[in-house]
Formats: structure tokens, sequence, C-alpha cells
């Protein structure tokens, strides 16, 4: 039985707080969705013990969407590059950011396959002074709707991607990891 009230409304008052407070970020989360998002930037920090960092730009354009991205502190040659699951870059390791973003449960491919994770991005490749460029359009991610990209992650890996092995690449560890946000157009 209770016997100290005040304490338990106080908690009752805090669990009412997190549902409005949830309920308004999901409000917010539908109205930015519906909104035609035309841009978008993840800013991509190193995780623990690394030194890659970069930008990805994310632009709609006839086709799909343009990403262009710059890396430093990158080792030398491939390494996997995919949008995962969640904007969460908490855990040291990047794992917060969860699996592949894989809402059509596909298997893992390519890019240009048609039955790939939405997420699959293939490799980028940086040079011998860790520095790396990539330029492309992707035709099945999307800045609204269904396979929207906003508020999930950006992750690097330390190896390249096989772009065969279920359901990682066979990429190794996150090196970098960064979120996926509206950026002014």
């Amino acid at each position: 039985m209770i016997k100290d009230w005040s304490g338990f409304a106080v908690v009752v008052g805090l669990l009412q707080c997190l549902v409005v407070g949830s309920g308004r970020a999901q409000m917010h989360h539908e109205e930015m969705s519906s909104k035609a998002v035309k841009k978008a930037i993840a800013i991509v920090s190193p995780t623990k013990d690394q030194k890659a960092f970069g930008i990805v730009t994310f632009a709609v354009v006839e086709g799909g969407v343009r990403v262009i991205g710059e890396f430093s502190g990158l080792t030398p040659g491939k390494h996997g590059f995919h949008i995962h699951e969640f904007g969460d870059c908490s855990a040291p390791d990047g794992a917060s950011a969860g699996g592949h973003y894989n809402p059509s449960d596909m298997p893992h491919s390519m890019p240009a396959s048609p039955k790939r994770h939405v997420g699959d991005m293939g490799n980028i490749e940086a040079g011998k002074d860790g520095t790396a460029h990539f330029d492309y359009v992707d035709t099945m991610i999307s800045l609204t709707g269904e396979h929207s990209v906003i508020g999930r992650g950006v992750i690097v890996h330390e190896k390249e991607d096989d772009l065969a092995t279920q359901p990682t690449g066979a990429a190794g560890a996150r090196v970098a990891c960064g979120v996926i946000g509206v950026a002014k157009e």
C-alpha cells in the first residue's frame, strides 16, 4: 500500500509529462515529415578512439536524392557507408545507431540493386591522405515519406562492405557516426 501519496503524485505527474512530451515530439515529427524537405545534412564525428569525421549532404534532385560527402581521418582504402535505423550516436562505438535502415525487410546488397536495404550506400574510398569525396544520386532514399532518412544515423565502417554478407556486408566496426537533420535550403 502507498503510504506517501505526495511522492506517488510526483511520479504520476512526471509520467504524464513524458507521455505529453512524446506526443508533441511525434506530432512535430509528423509535421516535419509531411513538409517537402529538400535538403538535409549530417555532421559525422569519430567514434571512440577513431579519427574519421566529415559532412554528408542530401538534396532532392530529379531522379532521387543527391548524396555528397567529404571525409578526413580515414585509413586509406574502402569503407562501408550506410544509413542506420536510429539517429543516436551516444554509444562510444556507435552501436546506438542500430542496424542498417531497412523498412522493407530486404537483403543487404549494393546501392544499385532494386532489392536492398534502404540504408545500403555501398563504399567510400579514402586516398593515401585519409580523405574521401563522393557524389552520387540515390534512387531509393527520400527526405520525406516512407523511406525518409531524416533523423536516421549515418555510419562509416572500418572495412570495405563486401555488398553480399548478410545483414551487414562484413564492414567491421563503426569509425564515425552522424545524425541526418533537416537543413536550410
